[in-house]
């Protein structure tokens, strides 16, 4: 199943070109026609250049952070993993361009891989299940249990981003992404998660339009509609993205920002608009308000804006009470990660140019709204 060489395509447009180097590594380059009119696909590694970019480390399996962005996570390696063994291959032996190949055009975000490598997968068309069923199939899975809907897990939900369970679905004519409880999470986690997000959008806060699945088990399974994708009249529109983890090629899984990072990184990408500090600033107020932790480099999102050649913030996403293994944020605030006070909240907007005003009355509306509608939770 080796491939020596993989295209990188925006929509029909051929991005680059990436080669495995000898020692695993990864290497990339510009094609010709993406120099004269495209953009810089990561502008902190990617410059638009006529060169071999070969990454410095192995933080991404010697990927650059933006190809890493249109693999799987937890969950999604996790499927992948199961139907590779279903196809007679050790995924031991499979290396990230393998992965991004098999991936193909189903990865988040607008790059699709040529070319693509097809698995066996066993998708019956008189598959309906329920959403209780699906999210029963899921705990299965994580049990380390055999699932007879494991084909269908793998085409809706292989190529998710995220550690817990979840399936895409097209919803009134949308793609949307639903999410499920893993063996160990209590049953209503979607509701908590829909609550959160219904107390971000009453702060301010820029979420993605959402909602609850009905389910005959619990209070629902929460679902939001993806923000990498449009369905237009002309077609299906896909956006491209870039995390915060995948612009500094910083590993997620260990502590490895502080919001006054994230901000000069908001700073520099959206060309200084006011609003999208003041957003994210918005956003670190509710996750310490609502003891939302795990906050780390993968959870902040920005979406390129090819007209006004900027990335802006995503709606936000992953809001719910969570902590981390260490007790703290994942990201901190002003070096605090522990139990950051509104004294570190206005030195981080003091240190990135926003007013004490402006951020008092940021930090008071998101206080209220916090201790109003997330009491019970927090």
């Amino acid at each position: 199943m080796k491939t020596g060489k993989l295209d990188v395509l925006f929509g029909e447009r051929l991005v680059g070109s990436l080669v495995e180097t000898k020692d695993k590594r990864v290497a990339f380059e510009y094609s010709d026609t993406w120099l004269s009119d495209g953009f810089s696909i990561s502008p902190r590694s990617l410059p638009l250049e006529k060169k071999v970019f070969v990454p410095k480390n192995y933080t991404f399996g010697g990927l650059f952070g933006v190809f890493s962005d249109s693999l799987p996570d937890a969950w999604g390696r996790l499927l992948l993993d199961r139907m590779l063994k279903n196809n007679n291959i050790n995924p031991d032996d499979i290396g990230e361009l393998e992965r991004l190949a098999i991936i193909g055009d189903n990865g988040m975000g607008a790059l699709c891989y040529r070319p693509s490598i097809k698995l066996k997968n066993e998708i019956r068309e008189e598959y309906n299940l329920s959403l209780d069923t699906i999210s029963d199939s899921c705990k299965d899975i994580l049990k380390s249990k055999e699932s007879d809907n494991l084909d269908y897990l793998y085409k809706y939900g292989g190529s998710s981003g995220g550690a817990g369970p979840k399936v895409s679905i097209n919803y009134e004519g949308e793609e949307w992404l639903v999410k499920f409880p893993s063996h160990i999470d209590d049953e209503d986690i979607g509701f908590m998660e829909y609550e959160y997000n219904e107390c971000a959008e009453k702060c301010g806060i820029r979420v993605a339009k959402h909602r609850l699945f009905d389910s005959l088990k619990c209070k629902g399974y929460f679902g939001s509609r993806r923000f990498d994708r449009l369905n237009t009249s002309n077609g299906l529109k896909r956006f491209h993205m870039l995390t915060a983890s995948a612009v500094l090629e910083a590993d997620f899984r260990a502590p490895c920002m502080d919001y006054n990072d994230l901000i000069k990184l908001t700073r520099i990408l959206s060309i200084d608009d006011k609003k999208e500090l003041e957003n994210i600033f918005r956003l670190m107020c509710f996750n310490v308000f609502s003891h939302n932790r795990d906050d780390h480099a993968k959870n902040f999102t920005y979406i390129y804006n090819e007209e006004k050649d900027m990335w802006l913030l995503s709606p936000a996403y992953d809001l719910t009470y969570s902590s981390t293994y260490f007790g703290e944020h994942t990201t901190s605030v002003n070096g605090n990660g522990n139990n950051p006070s509104i004294e570190d909240m206005l030195k981080v907007a003091d240190r990135n140019g926003i007013s004490k005003t402006k951020a008092g009355d940021i930090i008071e509306k998101v206080s209220h709204n916090v201790k109003k509608m997330l009491c019970k939770y927090i």
